[in-house]
């Protein structure tokens, strides 16, 4: 997928550098671009598929968790921690540590 959206980066790129039209077509490209960032439903759905991503990362978080145990890396664990605070999550679960 990440050389996918860098081969359309690309080839976005290489279109506005080499096309003809020059700084008009630029601003008309951006302009539609902004428009789509700003219009409601793309907005919606990028939220909700941040949301769902971070509902699936916790849930193989936990998977993987339950799976090594002790054997999970402690710069893993706070980076979790950390982002879940930022996030206002309740962290007062022990979620991470070893009740053995």
């Amino acid at each position: 997928m990440r050389y996918k959206l860098t081969f359309v980066a690309g080839l976005a790129l290489g279109y506005v550098i080499g096309t003809r039209a020059g700084r008009e077509r630029y601003e008309q490209m951006k302009k539609s671009a902004r428009e789509l960032a700003q219009n409601p439903a793309v907005r919606n759905a990028a939220e909700t598929a941040a949301t769902n991503g971070k509902q699936y990362a916790d849930k193989a978080y936990h998977a993987v968790s339950a799976k090594l145990g002790d054997k999970l890396p402690s710069s893993l664990t706070d980076r979790v921690r950390a982002a879940r605070r930022r996030n206002g999550e309740d962290l007062d679960d022990d979620w991470g540590t070893s009740n053995t």
